[in-house]
């Protein structure tokens, strides 16, 4: 409960604190927008790190050499609320993360998502839906990598398990032809949700899979990209689970 309370401290001291940084942020994009992108990058990452250093979790990572130095489509499987933390802390390009209509609505969190390229996914709107994906295409063909968790959801079952994966999220990479990062995660609910409020000193494992770009793909296997993508990660983490 103490580590649980000190990371709503600092979260909460960190958004108030990052009001003014929002102007000196938007002044430095008047000016070179590029640096003010990776600027308010490495300011919410090293905040994360800080959150993650105050969890205790003891992370390791493999294959992140697989990460290309171009804009990319990350899939992963979604079981915390750490997932973005963890991925997002390392993240060497501007990466957006596409997230749930409803944290549009947090103050001054959201002005930070905005700075960085996330997106708010209406998921009850088809309509609205597409839009996003299309920013998101838009995104890549500017250089910006896109982070997104085609479960839809925070699944809450079985450890091993995932939820179906949505396919509309692969548009992202078939229409882009940039690289898809499938990262695997394991025992991140350990963290946080096993326990709620609770948070816990765990290990976790994530493991950056090999670029999978969609035109080198069997017809088939890019016919239904998403069950392939999907069936990759769910080997890579039955595989990991022996490492716990």
């Amino acid at each position: 409960m103490f580590r649980f309370i000190c990371i709503v401290i600092f979260l909460v001291s960190f958004l108030i604190l990052s009001i003014p940084v929002f102007f000196v942020e938007w002044v430095i994009g008047k000016f070179n927008r590029e640096k003010r992108d990776y600027s308010s990058l490495r300011i919410v990452q090293w905040a994360f790190k800080v959150i993650l250093k105050i969890t205790g979790v003891k992370t390791t990572v493999i294959g992140e050499e697989n990460v290309p130095d171009e804009p990319v489509l990350f899939i992963g499987n979604h079981r915390s609320f750490f997932d973005i933390l963890l991925t997002y802390s390392r993240c060497r390009r501007l990466t957006g993360y596409v997230a749930k209509k409803e944290m549009e609505h947090i103050p001054l969190l959201s002005t930070w998502m905005r700075y960085l390229y996330c997106l708010f996914l209406d998921r009850e709107n088809p309509k609205e839906g597409l839009k996003t994906i299309l920013q998101a295409i838009d995104y890549v063909k500017k250089g910006i990598s896109i982070c997104i968790f085609p479960e839809g959801t925070r699944n809450k079952g079985e450890e091993l398990s995932m939820l179906p994966f949505k396919d509309g999220a692969f548009k992202i990479a078939t229409k882009t032809n940039c690289a898809i990062i499938p990262i695997s995660m394991n025992n991140t609910c350990a963290i946080f949700e096993k326990q709620f409020p609770r948070i816990k000193k765990v290990h976790v494992i994530i493991e950056y899979g090999k670029p999978i770009y969609p035109d080198q793909l069997e017809k088939e296997e890019k016919k239904h990209i998403g069950n392939y993508v999907q069936n990759i990660l769910q080997e890579t983490i039955n595989r990991n689970a022996e490492m716990l």
